[in-house]
């Protein structure tokens, strides 16, 4: 279990940038009136750089695929019931992702935009979850299907 944890770490620090990377490029063409804005203005006038920002936004948004990544081993608890392992990573995704985006700027620092952004995040969470649910019953069908004509 180490070992997966270790190995999805080193896979989810670059797919958390990658990731970060093509969000700034999405929100950019949406608010960025033909510019590309890297990061928040917040974040650029908190450390006084753009570069220091983009930086530092750079290893956040690689921590956070770490997190994600790290974390889906839970998947794999066998003798977890399926709600426990949604709570459980939903939890540790959560804990790790709402402290970075407030340091982030990506969130204002007011209870409605936590609220909101929670909202959000949960949308997003319970999407994805349904999405994954669907492919997984899909290919335990499948799976079922061909031990049936064996």
């Amino acid at each position: 279990m180490l070992k997966k944890i270790c190995m999805r770490s080193l896979l989810g620090f670059p797919l958390g940038i990658t990731i970060g990377y093509i969000i700034t490029i999405i929100t950019s063409l949406i608010w960025g009136h033909g510019y590309y804005s890297p990061c928040v203005p917040s974040l650029v006038e908190m450390v006084g750089s753009e570069i220091l920002a983009v930086i530092i936004q750079t290893v956040f948004t690689g921590l956070l695929g770490v997190s994600f990544a790290a974390s889906s081993v839970i998947w794999e608890i066998d003798n977890w019931s399926m709600s426990k392992q949604t709570f459980i990573y939903f939890m540790i995704t959560a804990l790790t992702m709402f402290p970075m985006a407030y340091l982030m700027g990506w969130m204002e620092p007011t209870f409605i935009e936590f609220i909101l952004y929670f909202a959000v995040f949960t949308l997003i969470f319970i999407i994805i979850w349904f999405i994954q649910y669907i492919i997984y019953k899909k290919q335990v069908q499948n799976i079922n299907e061909k031990i049936k004509k064996l």
